[in-house]
């Protein structure tokens, strides 16, 4: 009968530990490629209905996988809205962003290589070189 409670405790730990295991070796935005670096957040007061957030975020390179993927990992709330507008580094980007349907400044239009973005339901948009005509 003590032989059996051993094993029982054994077990438990050992699932605990995977389960710690698991929980801290979980993929983020630190595991990609591409050196993201958030140089701007806004993110509108209303807790009780749609929350918005808009970054803006440099990166080095063209990863456009990776950058879809740091917009995966970002936060996001159902029938919410994240904005993500990508920036090469080592060039121009804005300083701040802001709410409403503008969110950089025209002259920074330019240096943006792509937006991402996760609107209500979850429904994922990422374009490359957004503002080229």
């Amino acid at each position: 009968m003590k032989n059996k409670k051993n094993y029982i405790i054994i077990g438990a730990i050992v699932l605990v530990a995977a389960m710690i295991w698991n929980a801290v070796s979980e993929p983020g935005i630190k595991d990609l490629k591409g050196g993201f670096k958030e140089v701007a957040f806004v993110r509108n007061e209303q807790n009780s209905g749609p929350v918005i957030r808009v970054y803006a975020v440099t990166v080095e390179g063209e990863v456009w996988k990776e950058m879809e993927q740091y917009g995966n990992y970002m936060p996001h709330t159902k029938y919410g809205t994240t904005r993500i507008y990508f920036f090469e580094a080592g060039k121009p980007y804005p300083a701040t962003v802001s709410l409403g349907d503008n969110n950089i400044p025209a002259e920074m239009e330019k240096s943006c290589i792509a937006i991402y973005e996760k609107g209500g339901m979850s429904q994922v948009s990422f374009k490359q070189y957004p503002f080229r005509k």
